[in-house]
């Protein structure tokens, strides 16, 4: 991942580090900051739209990719602006991301 970051690539890490087990967003761990202190990138905030309930989550205490159901889901990937390494926090970027998600799970 340094190495990638280090030649300008962009990595996509989902910080809650699981899959959510009921489509509300969880705490994001650390290694987020970690990252960004080893390697100081901005970070850019993503928040998936429409996945709870679709082909690729687990609702409904199902799993993932086991059965078609919402295999037509409407699924959006909505991206915000770039934040300095210097300001990326936890909370600050969880903050975003709910933002960014809105009420569509």
């Amino acid at each position: 991942m340094r190495e990638a970051l280090g030649e300008g690539e962009i990595v996509g890490i989902f910080p809650e580090g699981r899959l959510t087990g009921d489509g509300e967003m969880q705490p994001f761990r650390p290694g987020i900051e970690r990252i960004v202190a080893e390697t100081p990138v901005p970070v850019i905030p993503m928040a998936l739209q429409g996945l709870w309930g679709s082909f690729f989550s687990r609702s409904y205490q199902g799993k993932a990719m086991r059965r078609w159901r919402g295999a037509f889901s409407r699924i959006a990937l909505v991206v915000g602006k770039p934040v300095p390494a210097a300001q990326v926090t936890l909370e600050m970027l969880r903050e975003r991301v709910l933002a960014l998600r809105g009420e569509r799970r």
